[in-house]
Formats: structure tokens, sequence, C-alpha cells
């Protein structure tokens, strides 16, 4: 029998009812491991779990303005694991901020709206599935 491995996935967010809305689709699919934090400062000390995504929230300031935004927190992350796929989750519609974003190495960029999570959600499978089959390849290829 083959067991469905489950895709880790960091959601970053200051504001706690978006992220536990997010945590609740994303654990009801059944294919997610959810970790929640409020700040990328808590996101940065919690990498060492390795997570295969995370969603991190573009300002990231409604508890402490003195934190870190999302912008610094994707640096950050960058620098410690430029592997794992970040996806900008932000309120702001504006195509700069989006650019700024993929500047800054994000993975993707998506606008809170009611269709937020299924983007999200589309974005994670569509990776995974390339990341899997990407794999198997080199396994393949390292073989020959």
């Amino acid at each position: 029998m083959n067991k469905k491995v489950k895709i880790k996935v960091f959601l970053v967010d200051d504001d706690i009812l978006l992220l536990k809305a997010l945590q609740i689709d994303f654990e009801s699919q059944g294919e997610y491991v959810v970790q929640t934090y409020k700040s990328g400062e808590e996101c940065i000390e919690n990498l060492t779990e390795n997570p295969d995504v995370i969603v991190l929230d573009y300002h990231l300031d409604g508890f402490d303005k003195d934190a870190m935004n999302g912008i610094q927190t994707l640096d950050r992350i960058k620098l410690i694991n430029p592997k794992i796929p970040v996806i900008i989750l932000s309120a702001q519609d504006k195509i700069e901020v989006a650019v700024n974003c993929m500047h800054h190495k994000a993975f993707d960029y998506v606008v809170k709206s009611e269709t937020a999570f299924m983007r999200i959600h589309k974005i994670i499978t569509t990776n995974h599935r390339f990341q899997k089959l990407e794999n198997e390849l080199k396994w393949y290829m390292d073989r020959m």
C-alpha cells in the first residue's frame, strides 16, 4: 500500500482570523500538515522543521510595529534555505508590490480574497507534483 506523504505548510500572518481560516481550509483537504505563526520571527525560528512551502503575509505588522515585514522575512528565509517556495499573500492588489516580491525571490503572489485559498492550494499542489517528478527524474538519471 502506497502511503501518501502530506505537504508541510507554514502559514505566517498577523491576522489571526485569516490564519485560522486558512489553517482549517488546508487541514480539511487531508493532504497538508499545517503550522501557523503570527510573525516572521516565529517562522524563522522554526525553519529547521523543513516546511515544503511557506505562505507569508506581506505586511506582518499587526502585533509589533518593529517586527520584520514579509519582504524582510522572505529575504531571511531565502538566506537560510533558498529552495523553500514562499508564496506572498497580500491585501494589496498592486502590480508594483507583486513585482517587488518576485525580485525578492517569492515563488508566487496571491491577493487576499474569497478565492485566495483555492489559488494557493492550486499553486502548492502544482509545485509539489513538479518537485516529485523532478526528484524521480533525478533518481533515474543518477542510476544511468
